[in-house]
């Protein structure tokens, strides 16, 4: 299961009942996005959350080309912005934290450190695949980007 399946709304009964429509709880969802971002969903909820539900929006549902909103594009960007969280030497708890302060979304922590978890092994399994292939410039990519996650 992707990260981006465990995000979810912080206060979701509270944006159900502004918009008197029940959404799912996962931020992530073709149905939650479609009424949070429309113009309509925008206008019923409050202020505050209306703030944050644009900050969303544009730093993950604005692509250059309209059509990348349909093939992953808000999930890589979110995923982008967990992963430099943590380069900023942010933990799990941190991190959601700031998803909250920032988005509104809210995950667990220990979701959060087995994500980032599976993105240093598969950083260790890119610089040993470097290594064997002899392309050291790749290989140090990956280690600065391994140690970069690790803290």
């Amino acid at each position: 299961m992707a990260i981006t399946d465990k995000i979810y709304l912080k206060n979701h009964r509270q944006i159900v009942s502004q918009l008197d429509v029940n959404i799912p709880k996962g931020a992530f969802k073709g149905a939650t996005m479609d009424v949070l971002y429309s113009g309509e969903g925008l206008t019923k909820v409050d202020d505050a959350t209306r703030d944050r539900l644009l900050d969303f929006a544009e730093d993950f549902l604005d692509p250059e080309n309209p059509d990348d909103l349909y093939t992953g594009y808000p999930e890589r960007q979110f995923v982008r912005y967990l992963l430099e969280l943590r380069a900023q030497g942010l933990g799990p708890d941190a991190i959601v934290d700031v998803m909250g302060d920032e988005y509104m979304l809210y995950a667990y922590p220990g979701d959060i450190l087995s994500f980032l978890d599976n993105a240093v092994r598969t950083l260790e399994a890119a610089e040993t695949l470097a290594e064997v292939e002899g392309n050291q410039k790749m290989e140090q990519k990956m280690h600065r980007a391994r140690k970069a996650l690790s803290g």
